[in-house]
């Protein structure tokens, strides 16, 4: 636990220096630099503990990184932007995405019967976790840049936030009250006491972030159905990773966090919580 709080005094500043003071175009590739760990963390998910093929893994997730950069005018104009159809379609179909992780998580074991060999679609379950949250991040920092360079910042801690409220409730409600599991199949320590206690702390956030300038200007019912569909969406990243993490017998993602473990054990929450906010706030507020 020592290690875990040491870390996390030192992650958290980091976070909010990189959300408050990089440029777009520095922060999408510190984020992409963040995120190709997290590529090679995957390798083992796949069962590739070959450097080589871990270092592929990362180039693969880089390269579609860079070309949806070029496509989207992040290279000529600084930041990821909505008006590419590419990003467009990109960010709708991770919605699809996550559905059809939901179907697996909910179904194992046996949906693991027609991926677990298959390292090519594991791989490929890896680039749809990992691009469209790159893509989301980024797009979530750009929101009204042209007009307040840091509106984006606020919404985009606010998403953090909303995760983070979400696992210190589900942690704290869970060693007081849980009983009955969520996925004992996947994550035996998740409780549905924990699920609904980090609901709890996320509503607290919620009514919270109402009372500010954010979204003064928004309509209330949105605000809260998608923040509240966040909070469920996150705690399915975490669920796809420890069910990969299960079917290839691993306990951690890596060992780079002290206390935590890999880059994929802190961002696994945000992987769908990330792109699917993007969605719904951008075409649906």
């Amino acid at each position: 636990m020592k290690k875990r709080i040491i870390t996390a005094l030192v992650l958290l500043p980091l976070a909010l220096i990189a959300i408050f003071k990089l440029s777009l175009l520095q922060f999408a590739f510190f984020t992409a630099a963040v995120l190709s760990i997290g590529a090679w963390e995957w390798g083992p998910f796949i069962g590739f503990c070959n450097k080589r093929k871990r270092v592929l893994l990362m180039l693969a997730l880089l390269g579609s990184m860079a070309g949806f950069g070029y496509q989207s005018g992040l290279f000529q104009h600084g930041q990821i932007s909505l008006t590419s159809e590419l990003i467009q379609y990109s960010i709708i179909a991770s919605i699809g995405w996550w559905i059809f992780a939901l179907l697996l998580v909910i179904s194992y074991p046996r949906s693991s019967r027609y991926w677990r060999g298959l390292s090519w679609l594991k791989g490929l379950f890896g680039l749809f976790t990992l691009l469209p949250t790159w893509i989301g991040i980024n797009l979530i920092r750009a929101d009204n840049f042209q007009f307040d360079q840091q509106t984006g910042a606020w919404l985009l801690l606010y998403v953090f936030s909303l995760v983070w409220a979400a696992d210190i409730g589900a942690y704290f409600a869970g060693k007081a009250f849980g009983k009955h599991k969520l996925m004992p199949n996947v994550s035996p320590g998740k409780t549905i006491e924990g699920m609904l206690g980090g609901l709890v702390a996320s509503s607290a956030l919620i009514f919270l972030a109402l009372q500010t300038e954010l979204f003064s200007s928004q309509n209330t019912f949105h605000i809260v159905a998608i923040s509240l569909i966040v909070v469920v969406s996150s705690v399915l990243g975490d669920l796809l990773e420890s069910m990969l993490k299960r079917q290839a017998g691993v306990k951690d993602s890596g060992t780079i966090l002290p206390g935590h473990g890999g880059i994929l054990d802190r961002v696994d929450s945000l992987t769908a919580a990330l792109p699917i906010f993007a969605c719904f706030y951008f075409y649906f507020i």
